[in-house]
């Protein structure tokens, strides 16, 4: 919970501190072009890569295999879409490495770790 609160204070001072700067570096019409390009090109990525992952997921669960790894690409699919409409440089990079299969095969093992390590403590249930 204290992770949380941080990021709701530390991630959009830190965005708005790099908007102000590269408003002052770039000035401002390209810095409104570079949110606007990230936005979009992000929504379009996050689109194709959300419908590849959801077809994935879908052949997985038609075959009754367990959606595991599909299911992990398409929550970190989902959040990366999330972050690249938002405005800001870090959310940008953050979200663009989300949408990559590269990035995500790096970040999987920590994920799936947390999951193990919350239905160990009871946190999280399966049915």
């Amino acid at each position: 919970m204290k992770w949380i609160i941080l990021a709701f204070i530390a991630v959009p001072t830190t965005e708005l501190a790099l908007l102000m700067y590269s408003g002052r570096t770039l000035g401002l019409f390209p810095t409104i072009a570079i949110i606007l390009i990230t936005g979009i090109g992000g929504a379009y990525l996050a689109k194709r890569q959300g419908t590849k992952a959801w077809h994935e997921l879908r052949s997985r669960m038609a075959t009754m295999e367990t959606p595991g790894n599909a299911l992990i690409d398409s929550v970190c699919i989902f959040f990366g879409g999330i972050l690249l409409v938002m405005p800001g440089f870090i959310t940008d990079i953050v979200g663009l490495l989300l949408l990559f299969k590269g990035p995500r095969n790096i970040i999987r093992p920590f994920i799936q770790k947390w999951i193990y390590n919350k239905m160990k403590n009871g946190r999280i249930m399966m049915m």
